[in-house]
């Protein structure tokens, strides 16, 4: 278990701004990607993908199998990293639908009200 902010069980009490906060930079930077479209990219190129909408889907369905694998495997590491691409690829797509993490944070809220 790691004491590092926003990390370990038991953290979403006092460390929830930090994780709120790297949410909401990740947002503003695939945002802005999308806007500005630089080149030599990863996430402007998910954008102007050939496939368009599907080249993230498929990366959706990738990454959650990765996900599920780690998780089977009891490999706690490899669950944060394969989650944290996850929700990388979730966040393009809200995007993609001109949505974002506020969006995603009300609808979470509205299932605790």
């Amino acid at each position: 278990m790691s004491d590092e902010p926003g990390r370990g069980k038991g953290s979403a009490g006092a460390d929830t701004d930090v994780a709120d906060d790297v949410l909401d930079e990740l947002c503003a930077t695939i945002e802005q990607r999308k806007r500005n479209l630089p080149e030599g990219s990863y996430t402007a190129s998910l954008f102007t993908h050939e496939k368009g909408e599907n080249a993230v889907l498929e990366k959706l369905g990738e990454e959650t199998t990765e996900t599920i694998l780690a998780a089977k495997d009891d490999d706690e590491a490899e669950l944060l990293y394969e989650s944290a691409d996850l929700v990388y690829h979730l966040l393009v797509l809200l995007e993609m639908k001109d949505l974002d993490v506020d969006d995603l944070r009300e609808e979470l809220a509205s299932r605790f009200g």
